[in-house]
């Protein structure tokens, strides 16, 4: 337990799901993986003692293991967003292993995604209450890697595009839960630090010998506009390829669902009606908003939903074929908590989808065991 290390201010919120174990000094565990933070004391004790073990993604090759064993995507988030950061930063300071670090964590998203793609997306939905910038491009890779392969794009095209996403908001990282954590009205100074990050983003990846033309297209297009209304160039119509598209409907998605100092989140069905409306042709390519509604379904995997019966859990599984969505019953129907989960199949009368459910917290869960991680 040596390599435990102390939890940064900022880094936990209450009333959201921890995203790793966390232990005391003597590496006791004192909250598991997807406990709620309940109260501004808990979470001041928990800066006050609480300690975390990181894990990083070091090579190219170790998303790789020598074993075939399925990986768990919850027990890698921690992992993922630790790469992830030292991956931004190693690119940052021009660092000669960052190019080999960003094709890693691409690969290790990928991965999981193919293995487990209904609790990668769980992953977003989960932890979407107010997530770090770092979550949130966490989420940008997830959703377009999920968006490209739907879409059709093939293997080569998906990936250049999961690693944009994870490095299209590098210009912003510096800034970007501070603009988040803010209730103030854009200033000119903030607008143009946002309007600059494409730019920004690119000068430092090609200063850290990062330079296919793919990948940079697609930062530099990803806050374009069919319209012509978009920035830094005002680029239109099939001047802006279809992966700069993917990456600002995921990042679309993202901000819609995630909740801001200065506004509320909104629910999925909600933002699933707002991305039905681009796929109704308020966007150059319909058929990519259509990708990602055919990817989230009516209840998306990580979301509470109540059923017919009138218990509350939260979906697992989107539908296969005729059968599902499938939800892990958490609440009784008279509201208490089951000693264990119990798996609905939502396709069968009892235990339709009456609606979603957004409680003010949300309950505590271990998510391997939900989505049945050994």
């Amino acid at each position: 337990m040596s390599t435990l290390v102390r939890i940064a201010p900022g880094a936990l919120v209450v009333g959201r799901p921890l995203p790793w174990t966390v232990y005391d000094a003597d590496g006791t565990v004192l909250l598991c993986q997807g406990y709620v933070i309940q109260s501004n004391m808990q979470l001041e004790q928990l800066f006050e003692r609480g300690l975390f073990h990181p894990r990083v993604i070091e090579r190219a090759e170790e998303e790789l293991p020598d074993d075939a064993r399925q990986l768990n995507p919850f027990a890698e988030y921690p992992v993922l967003l630790t790469t992830l950061e030292i991956t931004l930063k190693a690119i940052t300071e021009g660092e000669e292993t960052a190019l080999k670090r960003l094709l890693g964590l691409t690969r290790m998203i990928e991965r999981l995604c193919d293995e487990s793609p209904d609790a990668s997306l769980a992953l977003v939905h989960l932890y979407s209450v107010e997530p770090t910038i770092h979550e949130q491009i966490l989420f940008y890779g997830i959703l377009c890697h999920s968006i490209a392969q739907t879409f059709g794009l093939n293997k080569a095209r998906t990936s250049v595009l999961t690693s944009a996403a994870l490095v299209a908001n590098l210009g912003l990282v510096p800034v970007a839960d501070q603009l988040n954590a803010s209730r103030m009205i854009l200033n000119d100074e903030r607008r143009a630090v946002i309007r600059k990050h494409p730019q920004r983003s690119m000068q430092a990846l090609h200063a850290a010998g990062i330079r296919n033309k793919a990948l940079l297209e697609i930062i530099a297009q990803h806050h374009e506009q069919p319209n012509g209304t978009g920035y830094p160039k005002g680029l239109s119509g099939t001047d802006i390829c279809a992966e700069a598209e993917m990456l600002a409907l995921a990042e679309r998605y993202v901000a819609m669902i995630t909740k801001r100092a200065y506004r509320e989140r909104m629910d999925s069905t909600d933002a699933r009606k707002l991305i039905a409306s681009l796929a109704d042709g308020q966007i150059l390519r319909p058929a990519i908003p259509r990708a990602l509604l055919t990817i989230l379904t009516d209840y998306p995997p990580g979301t509470l939903v109540r059923l017919s019966n009138d218990e509350v859990g939260v979906v697992t599984r989107r539908p296969v074929r005729h059968r599902g969505p499938y939800v892990q019953a958490i609440f009784s129907p008279k509201g208490e908590r089951y000693s264990r989960t119990i798996e609905r199949d939502c396709s069968e009368p009892l235990y339709g989808v009456l609606a979603l459910e957004e409680p003010e917290v949300m309950p505590s869960m271990d998510f391997s065991l939900l989505w049945e991680f050994s």
